[in-house]
């Protein structure tokens, strides 16, 4: 049995060159990281999204902001400036409808306005405070940031489409706020596919009536459209195709039908699916919740405790399509299937699907996970039904994808074939760090001092009895390391062997104390508690 890597795609992405897709004019990986953080900062500002809020936003961007930085833009480079944040907020909802966008720059001011690359901290302070002192030299009665009151009447310039498109990207954050969106290795995997995505417009869009971008491009083409004199000049020989790419939040009827369109169309082109990890396609516009509290692992809140060790997790995706010449061969598929299990941990783990699920024409999405980074990687391996037990299976062949190779690899996807029968094309998320997953397990009683009752810890001291009752337990983290132990004083009294009986204690005097670290074991099972650490 053979095991090959796949090196015979139509046309990898790798090899696309800078003069066969789009030249790109901005650092897209660190303005998409920039700009998620902005979306996080407007999602948590719901004063933003009160409709007098909006209104009064919109008359300050119409009114103020767009003749300001018309006068200040001289020349193709943008000024250093920024506006306050519900304006920069309707800027960036604006620029993301780049028509509608320029044929209102073009009407009032005969210009298209761009936006300045600012990335860093340091740069946007400076940016701001410079805003700030031009505003109020020209502007010396509106303030610079928005001290609107809901309950006051103030004349608004009503610009029903730009309302209708801020009020569209409300929830636009909920499509792309799993943490490992802003780590650098994904987004320069995501501009990858972008550039995939650009250059196969010229070759698709005459077949398909509507492009439906995977959620990596989706964020990629939102942040090159947000740089509006760039965007116009990067897509112009695409004037006529890049229309029919499917917004975030487009009402579409035909969307699914359009969505397998353009699977298909990818598919003849670069031989790979069109979705991965991290990069599904946006079918519907719902707010999109993970499956898990992502939120959780943005800090870690736990860093002083030092027997706590932080589990980090991955999205794993795993696509499979029969070689052209599986089904040729009298092969009797029936009896075959795909088993995929862990590397490392969780041996019980065997998702099976059978052979005769896939087809040689299209990729298929078999298996889509979240896995503990410390499972080191999943084994894909081919068998057939049959063997000494009745219910059992022969392994005809294997093959490993390894979270460490599959970081490595470009666009973070790797294809591989399995005896020349099936093609497996894996693909993972930078691993980011989740909630803790904690458990509480019953152990032994204690006594005053953190010891366990025992005949073992009586022998130790000389037979002198064990004062005081505590119920205890232990707590284990994800990968079964014990890393407190709480304990309850529940009785006085001593205990000797044949002993007394202990004394309850008044529930006023019960103490409750967390230990951190292990239990110091003097004989198998039996030890002491941590030493407790004084605060």
């Amino acid at each position: 049995m053979s095991v090959s890597d796949d090196v015979g795609s139509i046309r990898s992405l790798s090899q696309i060159s800078e003069e066969e897709t789009v030249k790109l004019s901005v650092d897209l990986v660190a303005a998409a990281r920039h700009n998620l953080g902005f979306l996080r900062l407007v999602d948590d500002s719901d004063w933003l999204h009160q409709k007098p809020s909006i209104l009064e936003s919109i008359r300050r961007y119409d009114q103020l902001w767009m003749p300001l930085i018309s006068d200040l833009a001289v020349g193709s480079t943008p000024p250093m400036v920024l506006p306050p944040l519900d304006v920069e907020w309707i800027w960036f909802c604006h620029t993301l409808n780049p028509v509608s966008y320029r044929e209102y720059c073009k009407s009032r001011f005969s210009k298209l306005i761009g936006k300045a690359a600012i990335f860093d901290e340091e740069n946007e302070e400076y940016a701001l405070n410079r805003c700030k002192e031009i505003w109020e030299y020209r502007y010396p009665s509106e303030p610079f940031e928005s001290e609107f009151e809901l309950n006051l009447e103030k004349p608004c310039v009503i610009n029903e489409d730009l309302l209708d498109q801020v009020s569209k990207q409300r929830y636009l954050y909920t499509i792309f706020n799993e943490p490992y969106r802003s780590e650098v290795v994904y987004l320069i995997a995501a501009r990858q596919s972008y550039k995939g995505f650009l250059y196969s417009l010229n070759r698709i869009s005459e077949r398909c009536s509507l492009l439906v971008p995977p959620s990596d491009v989706l964020l990629m083409w939102l942040t090159h459209q947000s740089y509006p004199t760039v965007y116009a000049q990067d897509t112009k020989e695409l004037e006529g195709h890049i229309e029919k790419v499917h917004g975030a939040w487009d009402d579409v009827n035909v969307k699914e039908g359009a969505i397998e369109e353009a699977k298909n169309m990818w598919e003849e082109i670069f031989d790979r699916p069109y979705e991965k990890a991290g990069g599904s396609a946006i079918g519907r516009a719902v707010h999109v919740k993970p499956p898990f509290y992502w939120d959780a692992s943005d800090t870690d809140v736990n860093t002083k405790y030092r027997s706590l060790v932080p589990r980090f997790l991955l999205e794993f995706c795993i696509s499979v399509k029969l070689s052209r010449e599986t089904r040729a061969m009298k092969r009797q598929m029936s009896n075959e299937f795909l088993r995929l299990r862990m590397a490392r941990c969780h041996k019980e783990l065997k998702l099976d699907k059978p052979l005769l699920d896939f087809r040689s024409e299209s990729w298929r999405k078999a298996w889509h996970l979240y896995c503990e980074f410390g499972t080191k990687g999943a084994i894909l391996e081919l068998r057939q039904r049959g063997g000494r037990c009745f219910k059992g299976s022969n392994l005809q062949c294997s093959i490993a994808f390894l979270w460490n190779d599959l970081l490595r690899a470009r666009s973070l996807t790797w294809s591989k074939e399995i005896d020349q029968v099936v093609k497996a094309d894996a693909s993972i998320t930078p691993p980011v760090q989740a909630p803790y997953l904690l458990k509480c397990v019953p152990d032994r009683v204690t006594d005053d001092s953190g010891a366990m009752i025992s005949d073992v810890i009586l022998r130790m001291n000389e037979y002198r009895p064990q004062a005081g009752r505590w119920l205890s337990r232990t707590v284990l983290d994800h990968a079964g390391r014990e890393c407190f132990v709480i304990r309850m004083r529940m009785g006085g009294g001593f205990w000797r062997r044949g002993g007394e009986t202990p004394s309850a204690v008044k529930w006023e005097d019960r103490i409750i104390e967390i230990r951190e670290g292990s239990w110091s074991y003097v004989a198998s099972s039996i030890g002491k508690a941590p030493v407790q650490r004084k605060l």
